[in-house]
């Protein structure tokens, strides 16, 4: 993973010692509380309902076991023993006091870490998959060029104050796990005919009220012109995006407001005066961060394993979890391994405690390479792990209850805090995935069922990305009350769509009932192998709408439910 240099570690520590000095401005009340709201955001400082919440970033998923422990005294001394783990590859510690913050983020500064741009009207976390770099469907490895991004967008003076939030998203394999269309810009890094690295680009994704997929803006763009090819998209923006109007300020909006084909050419006619300037990537420069990912030590091994075998064959438990969580590695006897992080009602989607931090970083040392990443379903990956220690790592993980075996079923979910904690939620999303999961706990039947990933979101700030979700859920208000409106057929990956919203919202009661009949309905209409979304796709809404609506027994919220957006 990239190390930290000199001038990386003194912009953080300085950025520490900048915003102590804010805070003690904002406490004495030199600051107004309207100043200090940009200044706290852009180092991930939140407000929410009960305390503040501190969002640290997690660059393109990778930590290593020393920062995993690091997050872990976090957790312990400066929380309530636990974080949330984010679909943006970040962590979310929910209980923090103001006047421990600064502590807190010189405490992550020791160990390379930040929470610079975490919030705010900038350029966001950069992410990829948590299977950079091992996977074996990868055409190259992403890490380089997201590191070159994450250093030339953290604290980028032109680009911290833009008219919203802005997300990029690298993808470099066959299957896009970075949900790349989703994003302000997405990236599709590739070779050509003659092996030459180019990029895709894409532009103009994003969920929450106004949810779009992005589309094509420039392909076989060479590499080098990364950085200015996407500062030219972001001058455009930061030139015609809206200030207005925070509801209509994403680079989504503009996209449709100016058309594809105009969009284009205003991006074109700004790189063409740019391109071949400073921004231009030399390959010396790529050679030194891509040095930084070299691969780790790998031992030359067989393809399979008599032991790994062996336990396959005599314990199902096993076998079953390995079907799920155990994922193809680009080296012979080598294999990547979700943790999942939804065991169901004993914790809320996403939630690690100190105890299972400070066990995955051992883990990660004893069986692998130190390194750990976060995956966009809120789970965690430990990339390296040599096929003949699956069993034991699998022992080990089953003491802390990190060995669900449902890595990508239905109880998979993907959830946001909602309003347990978020200011912003408008209902309560954590007890609503909890009920779906004790509904669903029999394994066999959701291993029959296959790939559903079902996703929750408390309000229309979309955290829990449930418009892409194959099931989606969102949080509604009606009179006080909290309801669902449910959608079905979204996707990510290739095949990226938007759910279509199968009806009237129903009430929290009401929600194991619904998951339940449009499982029921797939069942009875699946063909053969056919997953839930391609039965969705081929049927369309109205059998799955009429089985829920013929037998829902609460009253639905119809359309004066209510859904607001203030993106955080």
């Amino acid at each position: 993973m990239y190390q930290y240099d000199k001038y990386d570690r003194a912009l953080v520590s300085e950025r520490v010692e900048q915003f102590r000095d804010q805070i003690d401005r904002f406490r004495s009340g030199a600051l107004s509380e309207e100043e200090f709201l940009p200044l706290r955001l852009q180092n991930g400082l939140y407000l929410q309902r009960h305390a503040y919440m501190l969002r640290v970033a997690i660059p393109y998923g990778t930590l290593s076991s020393r920062q995993l422990r690091a997050l872990a005294t976090i957790a312990r001394h400066y929380d309530r023993g636990y974080g949330h783990f984010t679909t943006r590859q970040n962590i979310q510690f929910n209980w923090i006091e103001l006047d421990q913050v600064a502590d807190i983020l010189a405490r992550l500064a020791e160990v390379d870490m930040h929470a610079i741009q975490t919030s705010g009207n900038c350029v966001r976390n950069i992410t990829t998959e948590a299977f950079a770099g091992v996977a074996a469907d990868e055409y190259l490895d992403p890490r380089p060029l997201a590191e070159i991004l994450r250093q030339w967008s953290t604290v980028n003076p032109e680009f911290l104050y833009l008219p919203r939030k802005f997300k990029i998203a690298i993808n470099a394999a066959e299957q896009d796990r970075a949900a790349i269309q989703m994003h302000d810009v997405g990236i599709y890094l590739y070779r050509d005919q003659h092996e030459a690295m180019k990029l895709r680009i894409m532009v103009g994704g994003g969920l929450g009220r106004t949810p779009m997929l992005s589309q094509q803006i420039r392909d076989d763009l060479p590499w080098q012109h990364l950085l200015s090819y996407v500062e030219a998209i972001l001058r455009v923006y930061n030139r015609h995006g809206r200030r207005d109007n925070k509801y209509k300020a994403r680079i989504k909006i503009l996209v449709k407001a100016l058309g594809m084909e105009a969009f284009a050419r205003e991006v074109e006619a700004e790189w063409q005066h740019i391109k071949d300037g400073p921004a231009e990537l030399t390959d010396a420069e790529y050679q030194r961060v891509a040095a930084t990912f070299r691969p780790p030590a790998y031992q030359q091994l067989p393809a399979t394993d008599i032991h790994y075998g062996t336990a396959l064959s005599r314990d199902r438990d096993f076998s079953l979890w390995v079907s799920r969580n155990v994922k193809a590695h680009q080296r012979a006897g080598y294999a990547s391994v979700i943790l999942s992080t939804k065991p169901g009602i004993a914790s809320p989607p996403g939630d690690v405690t100190d105890g299972q931090m400070e066990a995955v970083a051992d883990l990660a040392d004893q069986y692998g390479f130190g390194e750990i990443r976060i995956a966009h379903e809120q789970n965690l990956v430990l990339p390296d792990i040599r096929k003949s220690d699956l069993y034991a790592l699998w022992l080990e993980l089953g003491k802390v209850g990190l060995d669900s075996p449902n890595a990508g079923l239905l109880t998979d979910i993907i959830s946001c805090p909602g309003g347990d904690y978020c200011a912003l939620a408008l209902t309560r999303s954590i007890p609503v995935a909890q009920a779906i999961q004790q509904r669903f706990d029999n394994l066999d039947y959701l291993h029959d069922l296959g790939d559903i990933n079902l996703n929750i979101s408390g309000c229309m700030n979309a955290c829990g990305h449930h418009h892409i979700g194959n099931i989606g859920i969102l949080g509604l208000e009606k009179n006080g009350g909290e309801w669902y409106q449910i959608t079905i057929g979204g996707a990510q990956g290739n095949d990226a769509a938007i759910g279509k919203i199968i009806g009237p919202a129903v009430s929290a009661d009401d929600v194991p009932d619904v998951i339940d009949r449009l499982v029921s309905t797939y069942v009875d209409y699946r063909e053969g192998d056919e997953l839930f979304v391609d039965t969705v796709r081929r049927l369309g809404l109205a059998p799955f709408k009429e089985r829920v609506y013929g037998h829902a027994s609460g009253h639905p919220a119809g359309d004066t439910a209510t859904a607001r957006e203030v993106t955080p």
